[in-house]
């Protein structure tokens, strides 16, 4: 083989790789500065009532950060569960609120599996030759490189009823938002800036006033599902700050502080 010739072929895969890669920046930068149908925005205002809040600048971004999800998504129904394009726009919509203002993506994200109300879900544990395999309904999954799993009946009144501090959707992105660090933890990537001291200390006393209060028997804000974990807690308390924020900032005006530092939302102000 001629060695102009060996050195031609690494070339040209690189730049066949640097020009998909061109492809790709300029298809995201296409997506994100699109918006929605006026069609496709009266069902995410009907379903998700929550991004009517929404500052204006930040309904532009949120928008094209829908329309790069759902290019980048793709839903699967399951159990006799036939998706539709409202089902698509309600979930990223609720999705996206997340990131609407931040750098970090749901970058391993490829498919949501939808069934039509609570599912079984089990994990296997080894006890010396046997296998016990444990069943338990839920209303959803999120597994560290994806997929999401929901159940569209929850995924649906979740984005309907913005008052309750109860939302699937929220909860288990709040988990693929914790997951991009490798673990899933309770730990997300902190933003620019923010010190990990603070917010260990934030998230920390908050959980443990959390865990304490339901030991008492006592009311808390944020769902006593918290109190399982630290990362249940970190995606409860994301469903709180959505939902409750005007609540959460007062009963813990510190850990409303970090989570508006993370993902750079103050939706205690939203009007």
């Amino acid at each position: 083989m001629s060695p102009w010739l060996i050195l031609a072929v690494p070339l040209l895969v690189i730049a066949f790789l640097l020009y998909r890669g061109h492809l790709r920046r300029r298809r995201r930068a296409q997506l994100l500065a699109t918006p929605l149908t006026p069609e496709q925005r009266a069902v995410v205002e009907r379903l998700v009532p929550l991004v009517k809040r929404l500052p204006a600048d930040l309904r532009t971004a949120h928008e094209g950060k829908m329309n790069l999800l759902l290019d980048q998504v793709t839903f699967r129904g399951y159990n006799g569960v036939e998706v539709t394009e409202e089902m698509q726009l309600s979930i990223a919509a609720q999705a996206c609120l997340l990131i609407v203002n931040s750098p970090v993506w749901y970058d391993t994200l490829r498919n949501v599996l939808l069934y039509p109300s609570a599912f079984l879900t089990g994990h296997a544990r080894q006890d010396g030759q046997f296998v016990h395999q444990n069943n338990h309904g839920t209303l959803g999954e999120s597994w560290a490189r994806g997929p999401v799993v929901l159940s569209w009946d929850d995924a649906l009144y979740g984005g309907l009823n913005m008052h309750d501090g109860q939302n699937v959707v929220l909860h288990e992105f709040a988990h693929q938002l914790d997951a991009l660090t490798g673990d899933t933890d309770g730990i997300p990537i902190l933003r620019k800036g923010q010190a990990y001291a603070g917010w260990e200390k934030a998230m920390l006393d908050a959980y443990n006033d959390h865990v304490e209060r339901l030991e008492r028997g006592e009311y808390t804000l944020i769902d006593p599902y918290g109190a399982t974990n630290h990362e249940e807690f970190f995606a409860e308390a994301i469903v709180t700050f959505f939902e409750r924020p005007q609540e959460l900032r007062r009963e813990e005006p510190t850990l409303y502080a970090q989570l508006a530092q993370l993902l750079a939302l103050d939706p205690a102000r939203w009007v």
